[in-house]
């Protein structure tokens, strides 16, 4: 792997250990080989260390120049960079889907004018830095609060107040920059409803008319997101409308990187049990043992019931500017934090013996390049067992259909992980009976949605029929282990879970 430059005077150090981690996941997403990604990484972090060093330069003769917080900065930094490098004959050493997108009109809209950036992007950038950092921290970087608390020298006590506070901040700021954005008279018609029906009402709750508006216009859309800071979507607003490119698969990775990392979440002061709270691997081991049992006592049932394929359904999921003083004003210690519940797959993989692997594409498609190394970010996808077992470990093509007499052969659990209007995230993870020394997932969608972005596996569909192929680096999956897989997909009218969940040619369960 190549070696990391090394920091060159103490704010260097600092911003290093803040962000490099951050900078370094992102490029891996934007780029075809491990090598390109570190030279991407590097290019990136000179050129946010530029800017920071610019505007502390300003703040001391008195100009205050509104920026990001590090982290997100040094992210747009990064997607500058790919875009220098798309413009200067390097495209070939980025991934295909990125270079499709910095060559289409969205990607016009970061460096343009202001007023026609991304709302998050500007809502964040207005904020001040203590607050905006609060804001991404917890909501992008998934950290649970006790470790904001602690890394920004907050009262850990008030933590949690001063969150929501910023959330609202961050609100009004959006709010405000939508109505100083160029607008055509239909969505000038709708503002004052979409800031009333964000407010007031609960997510998804929204007028007939103002729903097929949102429906077909983007930047209302991105509005709604942001003005609903309670509704669960606002981290991916904020991953999408700041880094552009490969969002979402960043938020996805960061989550589950600070899964790894942190383990479970704590309980709130006062409430901890005398008995030690349980590992990240502990709790995984737990939660495997009872996928199992539950995969054997599936098989005994069916030997003396059909096996029917059936699916789940998915669970939808101010103040003052004062004296100009940040909400996010000093502290230290630590309150409880809570970061947002997993599967025990990304805490297990944190055991696993690394080795190398290649990437996978954040698109549905393969990029066909090929990694030497291994991916910079706990990927857990393929979680080791209680028992290894032999099983038949056969390929897709040579497993025979089902009888009705034949047990499961997997449990398959779908999440909605979020929902926006014409959008959504969702996880698959699948508990196979038997060992595999390949898989392939295939399910049927019943409302016309479309796949548009996949991790941790490669993507074929076919009208509502889907098959999700493994990675080059997750092939392999034991006896009663699991795998797993996100995605991004557009919907329309209506989004349910979709139905007839087949592991390399078996029929699975639902759980």
């Amino acid at each position: 792997m190549p070696e990391q430059p090394s920091p060159k005077d103490a704010t260097e150090a600092a911003l290093w250990a803040e962000c490099w981690d951050a900078v370094l996941s992102y490029a891996d997403l934007c780029t075809a080989g491990a090598a390109a990604a570190h030279e991407l990484a590097a290019e990136a972090f000179a050129l946010g260390l530029r800017e920071v060093r610019a505007a502390d330069a300003g703040a001391s003769r008195g100009r205050r120049t509104p920026r990001l917080p590090a982290i997100p900065l040094m992210l747009t930094a990064a997607r500058a960079t790919a875009a220098a490098w798309e413009a200067g004959g390097l495209g070939d050493r980025l991934d295909p889907n990125l270079r499709l997108w910095l060559n289409s009109d969205r990607a016009a809209r970061y460096p343009g004018p202001p007023p026609l950036r991304p709302l998050a992007l500007r809502g964040l950038r207005d904020l001040q830095e203590a607050d905006a950092a609060l804001l991404w921290l917890a909501e992008v970087e998934a950290l649970p609060l006790v470790v904001v608390a602690r890394r920004l020298g907050l009262d850990p006590a008030t933590v949690s107040e001063e969150l929501d506070q910023v959330r609202a901040l961050f609100r009004d700021r959006c709010r405000r920059n939508h109505l100083d954005t160029p607008m055509d008279a239909e969505c000038r018609r709708y503002a004052r409803l979409l800031d009333a029906v964000t407010r007031s009402t609960p997510a998804g709750e929204a007028p007939e008319d103002l729903s097929r508006h949102l429906a077909t216009c983007v930047r209302c859309a991105e509005t709604a997101a942001c003005l609903r800071p309670h509704g669960g979507g606002l981290p991916a607003a904020l991953a999408d409308g700041v880094i552009g490119w490969g969002g979402l698969a960043y938020l996805e990775r960061r989550r589950r990187a600070a899964e790894v990392r942190l383990g479970p979440p704590r309980a709130a002061p006062g409430t901890e049990s005398a008995d030690p709270p349980e590992t990240g691997n502990g709790r995984a081991r737990v939660v495997r043992g009872s996928l199992l049992a539950a995969a054997v006592a599936l098989s005994a049932l069916a030997l003396t019931v059909s096996l029917m394929p059936f699916g789940g359904s998915a669970n939808d999921s101010a103040r003052d500017e004062g004296d100009g003083r940040p909400v996010a004003d000093g502290g230290f210690t630590l309150p409880s934090a809570d970061p947002a519940p997993h599967s025990a797959r990304g805490s297990a993989a944190a055991t696993t013996p690394a080795s190398p692997s290649r990437r996978p594409s954040p698109s549905g498609t393969a990029t066909g390049s090929g990694r030497t190394e291994a991916d910079p970010e706990p990927q857990g996808t393929s979680s080791s067992t209680l028992a290894t077992g032999s099983g038949d470990g056969s390929r897709p093509s040579e497993t025979p259909a089902p009888s009705r007499s034949t047990a499961p052969a997997c449990t398959v659990r779908y999440d909605l992980a979020d929902q926006w209007n014409g959008g959504f995230q969702a996880r698959v993870t699948v508990t196979t009976i038997r060992a595999l020394d390949t898989w392939r997932t295939s399910w049927t969608f019943r409302d016309g949605q479309h796949i548009t972005q996949m991790w941790d596996a490669t993507v074929h569909q076919d009208g509502p029929r889907v098959t999700a192929t493994a990675a080059d680096y997750d092939r392999t999956v034991p006896a009663g282990g699991t795998l797993s897989f996100g995605f991004i997909a557009s919907w329309h009218d209506h989004n349910s879970a979709p139905t007839d969940f087949a592991l390399n040619g078996r029929a699975c369960t639902t759980a």
